[in-house]
């Protein structure tokens, strides 16, 4: 499994077929670097927060509090 977020050109022939929408709030600084990479890759900033979003989905390592530390 690569650490790395790998962009490639956007394929046309695959297609979305279901999504939702959602409002996010986040930092302009972050907002403008998917907007820049964005125009690098020809790819939008919804499809590019979405890759980014499912590569930290499935990089992530979800270590629950153990019992010794809730009781301090």
């Amino acid at each position: 499994m690569s650490d790395r977020f790998i962009v490639r050109p956007k394929n046309t022939e695959k297609k979305e077929d279901k999504s939702v929408v959602m409002t996010l709030r986040l930092d302009r600084d972050l907002q403008e670097e998917f907007d820049k990479l964005s125009v690098q890759s020809d790819r939008s900033r919804n499809e590019l927060m979405c890759m980014a979003l499912r590569f930290a989905l499935e990089h992530l390592e979800f270590i629950p509090e153990s019992d010794e530390d809730i009781s301090k």
